[in-house]
């Protein structure tokens, strides 16, 4: 039963993301684009869009450690 309980999703709008990982609009449309940055979510039926909060930490993780290689 533990295995099957579900962490609650949060989901950061674009001016946290955008803090949170330190690229502004434009970048970060970029690597969405090219694949190397995680893709939003649609928030209801207009424009708004979110990211899962766990995806941007992952990316970030997956970023902190790519730099601890070189």
């Amino acid at each position: 039963m533990a295995a099957q309980l579900k962490t609650a999703l949060t989901i950061l709008r674009r001016r946290q993301v955008e803090k949170r990982v330190g690229l502004t609009r434009s970048p970060l449309y970029a690597r969405i684009q090219a694949g190397t940055f995680p893709k939003p979510i649609r928030l209801g039926n207009g424009r708004a869009v979110g990211w899962i909060e766990a995806e941007i930490d992952a990316w970030l993780d997956e970023q902190i450690e790519k730099s601890r290689k070189a």
